[in-house]
């Protein structure tokens, strides 16, 4: 836990499982019912927690949003300013989609990359794993 920040505030004390911290509503949420699941170990990024920490979030996720009821809805963690990323504890959104204007908006901006490039990322990302 970290002394500075929200996330580890808000957990600290409450412990519903081994792994997870817990689970709130957000504050000025992008459609109702949209939910942060936070895990108990602090770290900035995705790539900061230990794997063991990380087996919770999305069953939680899911579980979350069967309760919610939500037909549609997003599942969203982000990493870092340039990817939106607010608060610097990983977590995970479950952002219920009920609408066209309520929820994420999301925009695909695609780019023309060659076969060969990226056949070539593939492999490397394989090396490294």
């Amino acid at each position: 836990m970290a002394a500075n920040c929200i996330f580890c505030k808000i957990i600290k004390g409450s412990s519903p499982s081994e792994h997870c911290g817990t689970t709130c509503q957000r504050i000025n949420p992008l459609s109702y019912g949209h939910t942060l699941i936070i895990p108990k170990h602090h770290g900035a990024k995705l790539t900061d927690i230990p794997e063991e920490h990380l087996t919770e979030l999305l069953p939680v996720a899911s579980r979350i949003a069967k309760a919610s009821g939500a037909a549609d809805y997003n599942i969203l963690q982000n990493n870092g300013r340039l990817a939106h990323q607010e608060v610097d504890h990983v977590h995970v959104h479950m952002i219920p989609k009920p609408n066209e204007k309520e929820g994420l908006g999301v925009q695909w901006p695609q780019q023309n990359v060659e076969k060969e490039r990226l056949q070539k990322l593939v492999e490397e990302i394989k090396s490294k794993m």
